[in-house]
């Protein structure tokens, strides 16, 4: 059948979708998808996969998107980052039979996404973007289609999403904070910048920012004209958050523990999303806090899930007539309901005085970790002085290694050229020689070769001789090319 494109695909392949999950690292697996989409969620993405390590790596594959082949599990998204076009189209076209469309990821801020080249941190480069979106769009069945970041200019993000649809982009979700917004600087969405994306293209729309409830879901909808929302810590804190309802906390949690039960997810992943849930809660019991920290089995988790269900039902029916939420919420801290995460001013009083006072220890600065102090030192690092009570964490006494003459990388203590592997394996290619210290023998193999190739001669007749003597010409001619 022919690949269905822009509004003819989010109406028949989509089914119209309005109330979308977002794409979450070791968030949105299946379990939570499913329960997701219980409660209101119309279509739901993946969550961001590697696809350099999806193309290698059949386990990663089965892990990922092959083992979790669910017939309630659709219209569904892979999302991919990458930053080569060949890359990108191979790993698009082993997903294609899985799901409904493939997404390039162009909205990651983290420094991962920095440091690995992908992400946000290839919205400058509209060359590059083009030739993946091109060629994807003409190698796989499915449709391609993008979510991204705004640029502080609305101009420039008009430009860029009009770029993105002539490439071949089919839908296009905008969130609608810049890369630099990310964390306490977070800050609010631009819904400005989104309903000028939507006015000027001719391809669906889903915005992504400031979605809390479902009132700001239908606000969105009408102030930016676009075709869906799309919710990721909403999602996480409240999953019946498009039924328009705020659930209690345990009601999730088990029904989400039993999904789990039937298809199950690294044990990490349970315990972030019931982090999330009683997130409120967990700041009132802080031990049991603690306990779900520590647990190690799905049935420790459950157990702990219900201990704070017991001590809510408890604090529930010694409950005065009349008495508020605290610490200024909405509701009380058993009930599903928004986070909202703290600026950098609050985030300071929060680690500050006022946290002592209560008895919870505000964040480490780098000075106090410094002086190898175990009381101050990060929970990760008090279980490796444990393990090693002689271990310093002083970064003064750590060894101070010679960086690589060419890239700044630690080099290699027994490199003939003071390199790095990386930067000593390139220049002894290109000059045709060894370095013992990384075990690199470009010259030995290269003699040796020659030798093997005299030693011939003398056992092959003179019309055999006189091709080895023209392919090894023809080799050193390649090589000296080469080197050029």
């Amino acid at each position: 059948m022919p690949k269905l494109r822009g509004e003819a695909f989010w109406r028949e392949t989509l089914r119209s979708a309005h109330y979308v999950v977002a794409p979450m690292v070791d968030q949105s697996e299946l379990a939570w998808r499913l329960l997701s989409r219980r409660h209101g969620a119309q279509l739901c993405y993946t969550p961001m996969l590697h696809a350099q390590v999806f193309l290698r790596d059949a386990n990663y594959r089965r892990e990922n998107l092959y083992g979790d082949a669910c017939p309630e599990d659709r219209p569904l998204i892979v999302q991919f980052c990458a930053n080569d076009p060949e890359v990108f189209v191979q790993a698009a076209l082993l997903a294609q039979d899985y799901c409904d469309a493939i997404d390039l990821n162009l909205g990651c801020p983290q420094m991962i996404a920095k440091r690995g080249h992908y992400g946000a941190f290839l919205q400058e480069e509209w060359d590059l973007l083009q030739r993946m979106i091109l060629l994807a769009n003409e190698k796989v069945s499915v449709p391609i289609t993008c979510k991204i970041r705004v640029f502080p200019d609305i101009d420039k993000t008009v430009k860029y999403a009009q770029m993105l649809e002539k490439a071949g982009c089919q839908l296009l979700t905008v969130h609608g904070r810049t890369k630099e917004q990310k964390g306490p600087l977070a800050g609010v969405a631009s819904w400005e910048h989104i309903q000028a994306v939507r006015k000027a293209v001719n391809i669906p729309v889903f915005a992504n920012g400031n979605i809390q409830c479902l009132s700001d879901v239908e606000e969105c909808i009408r102030k930016t004209g676009v075709h869906g929302v799309m919710s990721a810590e909403g999602n996480l804190h409240n999953p019946a958050l498009f039924e328009g309802r705020n659930p209690l906390v345990w009601e999730m949690a088990e029904e989400y523990l039993e999904i789990v039960q039937k298809y199950p997810c690294p044990l990490s992943y349970v315990r972030a999303h019931l982090f999330k849930l009683w997130h409120h809660t967990l700041q009132v019991y802080q031990q049991l806090r603690e306990e779900l920290a520590k647990v190690k089995t799905l049935e420790g988790i459950v157990d702990v899930n219900r201990e704070l269900k017991l001590r809510c039902q408890e604090e529930i029916a010694n409950q005065k007539e009349g008495e508020k939420p605290k610490e200024g919420l909405p509701f009380f801290h058993w009930i599903c309901q928004p986070y909202i995460r703290p600026g950098p001013k609050e985030r300071c009083k929060e680690n500050g005085a006022s946290g002592t006072e209560k008895g919870v220890r505000g964040k480490r600065t780098l000075e106090e970790e410094e002086d190898g102090n175990s009381e101050l030192l990060s929970k990760n690092k008090q279980k490796k002085k444990l393990r090693n009570p002689n271990k310093s964490f002083d970064p003064s006494l750590k060894p101070k290694y010679a960086k690589c003459d060419q890239c700044g990388n630690p080099k290699g203590n027994k490199c003939v050229f003071n390199m790095c592997r990386g930067c000593c394996k390139k220049r002894a290619f290109k000059e045709t020689a060894d370095c013992p210290g990384h075990g690199l023998l470009f010259k030995t193999k290269y003699e040796k070769s020659l030798s093997w190739q005299h030693s011939q001669r003398g056992i092959q007749s003179p019309e055999m001789s006189r091709r080895g003597e023209a392919e090894v010409g023809e080799a050193v001619v390649l090589k000296e090319a080469g080197d050029s």
